[in-house]
């Protein structure tokens, strides 16, 4: 009966310690480099298929290193395209909660030109510095209403556990629809996947753009 008692403690302790893990979400620690791995392509030596692509967009577009990047292959810019402008500028959620998922997911993967960049269009549609300072702070913070909480849990579950609990579902659904609903997963899901892009790649930020401050940085 003793060593049945002890059996159980320590499947309760494992248990315990994975619930643990699955609900704080995990700070990246990406590999600083010192140069690009994938150089920006540049527009003044830019290839046929390159300089198309970069001259379909806008200035404010084309001058950015995360598009220069992707046109290195314009086959894969012209395919990443549609998606990246429907999320960013045509998806159904309102711009500033959007903006919420995509700082979060950013902060986890800590991708400083993420990060730089969407401070600044965050704060364009209406997140102040304090707001910024609890996303990167998490969903526990003091000051979130219930809503943007979930928000936040929602992109700290999806990068975590691959999916949204009940819960956070349930706060969320309360205002969204089913369109905004898929959207928020697609939306923490661009993200992500472009976090992994400019981290792995070292995208820099470009000439002039003072990078936010990073954890550990």
């Amino acid at each position: 009966m003793k060593f049945r008692w002890i059996r159980l403690l320590c499947v309760l302790s494992v248990s315990q310690f994975v619930c643990a893990c699955s609900t704080a979400p995990q700070i990246a620690r990406p590999a600083q480099l010192a140069l690009p791995r994938v150089a920006p392509a540049n527009p003044a030596n830019a290839n046929p298929d390159q300089k198309r692509f970069l001259d379909s967009q806008d200035a404010s577009l084309s001058r950015l290193n995360v598009v220069r990047t992707f046109v290195v292959n314009p086959k894969l810019a012209e395919a990443w395209q549609p998606f990246a402008f429907y999320v960013l500028r045509t998806s159904t959620l309102p711009p500033r909660e959007r903006e919420i998922l995509i700082l979060r997911i950013g902060w986890l993967n800590q991708s400083q030109y993420e990060f730089t960049q969407h401070v600044r269009v965050g704060k364009a549609t209406g997140l102040k510095d304090e707001e910024i300072e609890r996303i990167k702070a998490g969903a526990d913070a003091p000051g979130w209403s219930n809503f943007d909480a979930a928000l936040v849990r929602a992109a700290d579950q999806l990068r975590g556990n691959a999916s949204i609990d009940d819960a956070v579902w349930e706060v969320l659904k309360n205002r969204y629809d089913e369109k905004q609903l898929m959207d928020v997963v697609v939306t923490v899901g661009q993200y992500n996947l472009i976090s992994w892009y400019l981290n792995a790649l070292g995208t820099p930020l470009e000439a002039g753009v003072v990078g936010h401050p990073m954890q550990g940085k």
